[in-house]
């Protein structure tokens, strides 16, 4: 994965995302292109330049506001974007017992905290301390 300052840095992929990734990169065209972007765009009414990486913005625009409309999931939510997927996998991977210290990795973080930031398991209202209390 290249990340923030094109640093670069090896994640293992699940199968099924493997699968998943190789039917999408016959589909797309996209196999014998292996030095370019993973993910790239379908149109693009401006250049015409198809061999780029996904913009963001498109990301959530034709992606996460399409599969959550029709999935019935509000697309207004304050604080939804593409970066809170981000902190989903985050706090799924943490809820399943990863150590944070491998998120962080995964994740590409530089310092821990920044993980932590991430972990959105305090928020939930069925974790609360409320509900450990027996009467």
């Amino acid at each position: 994965i290249k990340g923030k300052r094109d640093k670069i840095r090896f994640v293992p992929v699940h199968a099924t995302a493997q699968r998943l990734i190789d039917e999408y990169l016959t589909l797309a065209g996209h196999r014998e292109a292996a030095a370019g972007p993973l993910f790239r765009p379908v149109k693009n009414n401006v250049t015409g330049d198809l061999d780029r990486q996904l913009n963001p913005n498109s990301v959530y625009r034709n992606i996460v506001q399409k599969y959550g409309l029709q999935t019935g999931v509000s697309v207004q939510v304050n604080g939804l974007c593409v970066h809170s997927l981000r902190a989903t996998a985050a706090t799924n991977a943490l809820s399943h017992e990863a150590d944070i210290a491998k998120v962080q990795e995964w994740l590409g973080h530089a310092n821990v905290s920044t993980t932590r930031l991430y972990d959105r398991r305090k928020t939930r209202p069925e974790d609360s301390p409320t509900f450990r209390v027996r009467y």
